[in-house]
């Protein structure tokens, strides 16, 4: 038994040389999308034959043997299942199936023609394999003997979906709004988007129904939720529905993703015609930030777009006033307290790469009475 494929997975779930379980259905998919360009491969070069030899394929298996370090490297082997009477010719496919599907990786990583190297209705298979991918993830792969090395990212996956001619794709998504309908009988309900815009028919599982219902009773409220699942999106990459639900959360009416999303429809001169619009890429580290290092037992800031391009962070803790003005920039934050009842002032900065820095400021906010209830 020998190694047939070793995709390498980058990206910060991967360190450690861990996979995340989610991403064993991408390899489901990859194995099955490899049986099928074998096959394809196999009645391209035998053109007068009308079908493929019976038990050509069912002899060999694609099995995962182990997880080398280094990232995380899953070792793929070919395997012969049976005492088939073409086990050789059938492994001489799926190579070129292999090198078929690196191929076509590479062409929509660097922008050339996709269906040079697979057909239209192979490449359908791009809507499964890479769909639990995050931003900032990759799937390197190259062959045996190494050569160049095919990413398949986020963006390069939608490439693939498209050149296949689909009108859509999956992908696994995250969307938070008002639950302004629960039908308990059909067992959906709908979310009201900030923007205005309305998702419907969102299956609704028996474990989240507690959920939906809290949240559909606090609609006037504003109460907010968050769920988590595969969403369907057109190729212009808008979210047209949600395929099914895996988490719903009753979001903290501060919570900062939620807040920092807001910032992302701001235009440019938002502000009496004033204001930068703000970078995804600026406003992504402020909320992963924030999710790493700002503790649940502190209380969370309301959060302020400035029109010079920071963000504010607001604590009103009693008789003291916190500001943190935080640059996106530079990823520094100045603080201030004002203590209303006697005017007195303190003024601090902190690095906001600074693990550290990010401890004491909490801390801080927590002895000035802003220990989460």
């Amino acid at each position: 038994m020998t190694s047939f494929f070793r995709p390498r997975m980058t990206g910060p779930r991967f360190e450690g040389g861990t996979i995340p379980l989610e991403m064993l259905a991408d390899f489901a998919v990859l194995s099955e999308m490899l049986l099928e360009v074998a096959r394809w491969k196999f009645r391209e070069q035998n053109v007068g034959r009308k079908r493929i030899p019976r038990g050509f394929f069912s002899g060999v298996s694609l099995r995962l043997t182990s997880v080398e370090q280094g990232s995380a490297i899953p070792v793929i082997a070919l395997v012969a299942t049976s005492a088939t009477a073409f086990p050789n010719e059938a492994e001489s496919y799926f190579i070129q199936a292999r090198n078929a599907v690196i191929a076509a990786v590479a062409a929509a990583d660097q922008g050339s023609r996709i269906t040079d190297h697979l057909p239209e209705k192979l490449l359908g298979y791009f809507d499964r394999f890479g769909r639990n991918l995050a931003d900032g993830e990759a799937i390197e792969l190259s062959g045996d003997s190494g050569g160049p090395v095919a990413r398949l990212t986020k963006d390069s996956r939608r490439k693939l979906v498209r050149a296949s001619a689909a009108q859509d794709y999956t992908e696994e998504t995250s969307v938070y709004g008002f639950v302004h309908e629960f039908d308990q009988r059909n067992k959906t309900f709908q979310l009201t988007l900030p923007s205005g815009a309305v998702l419907s028919r969102i299956p609704a599982e028996s474990q989240h129904y507690e959920t939906i219902l809290e949240a559909s009773n606090g609609f006037r409220l504003q109460t907010r939720v968050r769920i988590f699942g595969l969403g369907r999106f057109d190729l212009n990459n808008r979210l047209q529905e949600m395929v099914s639900v895996e988490h719903v959360v009753i979001l903290d009416r501060l919570d900062v993703s939620v807040r920092i999303d807001e910032f992302r429809m701001l235009k440019e001169g938002w502000f009496d015609g004033r204001g930068a619009a703000f970078a995804n890429h600026h406003l992504n580290w402020l909320v992963d930030a924030f999710a790493n290092h700002y503790p649940d037992d502190a209380r969370l800031p309301y959060l302020f777009p400035t029109p010079d391009g920071t963000i504010l962070a607001e604590w009103s803790l009693g008789e003291h006033a916190i500001s943190l003005e935080i640059s996106l920039e530079g990823h520094l934050a100045d603080w201030h307290v004002l203590k209303t009842s006697t005017g007195e002032e303190e003024t601090q900065q902190y690095d906001l790469n600074s693990p550290d820095d990010w401890h004491a400021m909490a801390e801080r906010v927590k002895k000035l009475g802003g220990a989460a209830e």
